[in-house]
């Protein structure tokens, strides 16, 4: 999608949004002979220079905004049922028709079934894009101490007179190089790894519940379910930055 996001020429009368964006990435995949069925989740964002976002989220993958130490808003999962999120999916044609002669239809959902929400966004903000294997896990408040940790141990949130603010070193800490480390030299890129490490212990313990068993006790209270969830975990993180010019 990235490439068609780059290669793709539209005027602003008719701007490339997210839901775009997906269906014509899902075209792309659907054309793709080599790929004979499967399906997936998405989470897809905008913006604009004037600091408008929007996001288009299919399924149970999703996304936070945070501010300055505070949950600013999450994303609701779509889900057809418990633990059956809405899915973009290529379904074989010997799979449907095996499934129609039996009656059935398998679900399947598309780029226009996803939710589209607008956002603003300013300077200091984080967004956190990530699929269930942290939602599973993690809850946003949960996911926001991991995120504030490393923004106010960099000094990018500063608490002081005025309550907690963004600072200006901000900017030079998203650039390359602007963390101090090898490979995750940026702060944007540091606060990836560091929530898909935390995601994927959360995971694989057996006697922490997270969000997934949570939802699991009260649907199915006689299950006896607990501790983590081990499922895919892929994050993306941006920091907003103030345009200096």
């Amino acid at each position: 999608m990235t490439s068609i996001a780059r290669d793709t020429e539209l005027s602003v009368e008719k701007r490339l949004g997210p839901r775009d964006l997906l269906q014509k990435g899902f075209d792309a995949v659907v054309e793709d002979t080599a790929i004979a069925g499967g399906g997936s989740t998405a989470c897809v964002a905008v913006g604009e220079d004037d600091g408008h976002v929007e996001v288009a989220n299919l399924g149970d993958s999703g996304f936070v905004q945070l501010r300055l130490n505070a949950v600013h808003h999450y994303s609701n999962p779509q889900t057809h049922a418990f633990n059956t999120p809405y899915q973009l999916s290529i379904v074989p044609p010997k799979v449907l028709a095996r499934s129609r002669l039996f009656g059935s239809e398998p679900l399947r959902d598309f780029p226009r079934d996803a939710s589209v929400t607008s956002h603003q966004v300013r300077d200091g903000d984080v967004l956190v894009f990530a699929t269930d294997g942290v939602w599973d896990n993690l809850s946003p408040v949960e996911l926001l101490r991991i995120v504030s940790r490393y923004m106010t141990g960099f000094q990018a949130w500063q608490s002081g007179d005025k309550g907690m603010t963004v600072s200006d070193g901000l900017n030079s800490l998203t650039q390359e190089g602007g963390v101090p480390k090898k490979y995750e030299n940026t702060l944007q890129t540091l606060l990836a790894v560091a929530i898909t490490g935390e995601a994927k212990a959360a995971s694989e313990n057996s006697k922490r519940d997270g969000p997934f068993a949570k939802e699991v006790q009260k649907f199915y209270p006689n299950e006896d379910f607990h501790g983590g969830k081990v499922d895919d975990i892929c994050v993306v993180v941006a920091i907003v930055v103030k345009n200096k010019s």
